[in-house]
């Protein structure tokens, strides 16, 4: 799941996971259970860290169970290195791999990011929406975009579509 701060990718991989029978990985809660709060920094070494935890995590539940779907959450995959890990990691074990990338209004996200101050992140806001759209790296890898700003059905079947179409 890839997209920025407040577009949807929660929701979405959540939904998917339960419809699907998937499992959804989540590098917030991932963080807040290996860091005390005082040690959570929201760095992009710390980022890295847990995502090197998510893809051990996922290589043990695809060893024991290899048709399960992963939905990696939490991080917005705005640096192109980002993904080539990930994809780098699937490819060694043999797993395909889907980039669903969510996006909606602006507005939307700032409403979505407002109306969820309990978030785990505790970074989580318009301001870090603003700084990683500066900075977004164009995804070139083969994607599907999902508009979030439509109803979540149609995002799930828009989805769902993406992944049954891409299955090997």
């Amino acid at each position: 799941m890839a997209g920025l701060p407040g577009t949807g990718k929660s929701t979405l991989s959540r939904m998917l996971a339960a419809e699907l029978g998937g499992t959804v990985i989540d590098k917030d809660q991932v963080r807040a259970s290996l860091f005390s709060p005082p040690d959570i920094e929201y760095s992009t070494e710390q980022d890295d860290f847990c995502m090197a935890v998510m893809l051990k995590v996922s290589g043990y539940l695809l060893r024991k169970d290899p048709v399960r779907l992963i939905f990696f959450d939490g991080r917005t995959f705005s640096r192109n290195y980002q993904l080539k890990r990930v994809i780098g990691f699937a490819e060694a074990i043999g797993d395909p791999w889907r980039i669903l990338v969510c996006t909606c209004r602006e507005e939307t996200a700032r409403r979505r990011l407002s109306d969820d101050p309990t978030h785990i992140a505790a970074n989580r806001n318009f301001d870090l929406y603003m700084k990683i759209t500066a900075r977004f790296e164009q995804i070139t890898f083969p994607k599907t975009v999902i508009d979030t700003d439509q109803p979540l059905e149609a995002c799930v079947q828009l989805a769902t579509a993406a992944l049954v179409l891409h299955e090997t």
